[in-house]
């Protein structure tokens, strides 16, 4: 009986809250207002939080896109931005190589020039004939020197692909590429076939010009150093001899950080005749010898004065300057050491000794001027 109606007044309950009256049954209140049958049912979902955005782990889409961070941004074209994006894909890459390997079979002479400097002015200073530009592909392809050249190369109409670290290892092998190599006709020395002789007719110049001639330079290190510090310290000239000298490589180019590129660089078959010639055009002929040469006739640098259009001679690494041009020079320099020298060690680096040599020379044109 009393289970019966136990039973009657929990149906009663239920059927008061669908009607929307309320009971007291078992000491549980039933509303409308508080029934959890009423609340609609919904369901939460956590959205994934939006990474950190990595420097380290950046996308090419994540690169470009205005969501970037503002170190990232860069002002580059629209074709140059779709060139970066689309070139990604593994099926584009592959053709890119295998055109890259079908251009490579077509061309006679070339060579990779290699480095972002020399890559640069490479291209922004047109002595070469250029097929493409190589970057390596990742992080690499967005750094600041690296987009710059690109852009110059896009606006110069140069084709621009992305390889692989182990292809461009391959273009530059044992170099240091810093992700860019150049595919380009070679550069050298300007000389009498490939150019009329008026650079050596006498000129009128405000300034007494200073001409640097090296004899049988063959470290393609030493050369570069030598042309750098040549371009910087004003140097009017540069002049090689052919024979015993290194040509003018891409390591040249590397070496003088990209003044190859900029800095003609003339080369003479017999270094004799262009002294006698240039003596004739009342010349100063200056050569140079190390610390160890004991002659009377030999003044230090640092004495000496240029009152006239001077050439500076300097001589290859070990042997120095030649006894044939030696008879030749009206001066002898020298640098002088500043302490008691040991034997085998008596003697400056070819392309230290010749920045030495160039300052103190146009130091004295410089303050010769002022007087």
């Amino acid at each position: 009986m009393w289970v019966s109606l136990w039973r009657k007044c929990v149906r009663q309950s239920f059927s008061a809250v669908s009607s929307g009256n309320t009971y007291h049954t078992n000491n549980a209140l039933f509303s409308e207002k508080n029934s959890a049958m009423k609340r609609p049912r919904t369901v939460a979902t956590k959205s994934k939080p939006k990474p950190a955005f990595s420097r380290e782990k950046v996308t090419k889409a994540t690169a470009w896109s205005s969501e970037a961070p503002r170190h990232l941004k860069r002002s580059v074209s629209s074709e140059l931005e779709k060139l970066f994006l689309d070139d990604g894909h593994t099926a584009k890459r592959d053709r890119t190589v295998k055109q890259k390997t079908n251009l490579f079979s077509k061309l006679d002479h070339f060579e990779f020039v290699f480095g972002i400097s020399p890559c640069l002015l490479a291209i922004t200073h047109g002595r070469r004939r250029i097929w493409g530009l190589f970057v390596k592909e990742g992080d690499n392809s967005l750094r600041a020197p690296v987009l710059k050249i690109c852009q110059e190369a896009h606006s110069h109409g140069v084709p621009i692909h992305r390889v692989s670290k182990k292809d461009i290892d391959k273009m530059a092998p044992g170099c240091v590429h810093q992700g860019v190599c150049l595919q380009a006709s070679p550069l050298t020395y300007v000389t009498e076939e490939n150019q009329n002789q008026s650079w050596l007719l006498p000129r009128k110049d405000k300034n007494m010009p200073l001409w640097l001639v090296l004899e049988n330079v063959q470290d393609p290190m030493n050369l570069g150093a030598i042309l750098r510090s040549a371009y910087f310290l004003g140097v009017d000239k540069v002049v090689s001899s052919i024979s015993q000298s290194c040509p003018l490589s891409p390591v040249v180019s590397k070496a003088s950080s990209g003044v190859m590129e900029v800095m003609e660089v003339y080369g003479y078959k017999n270094l004799g005749e262009l002294l006698k010639l240039k003596q004739a055009q009342d010349w100063d002929v200056v050569g140079t010898v190390g610390a160890e040469f004991k002659e009377s006739h030999v003044t230090k640098c640092s004495d000496f004065t240029m009152s006239k259009p001077t050439l500076l001679l300097i001589g290859g690494e070990g042997g120095g300057l030649s006894q044939e041009l030696q008879a030749h020079c009206q001066t002898l320099l020298t640098i002088p050491a500043g302490r008691p020298l040991f034997s085998g060690i008596e003697s400056l680096n070819v392309s230290v000794a010749t920045g030495i040599l160039l300052h103190s020379l146009l130091y004295s044109r410089c303050s010769k001027k002022s007087m």
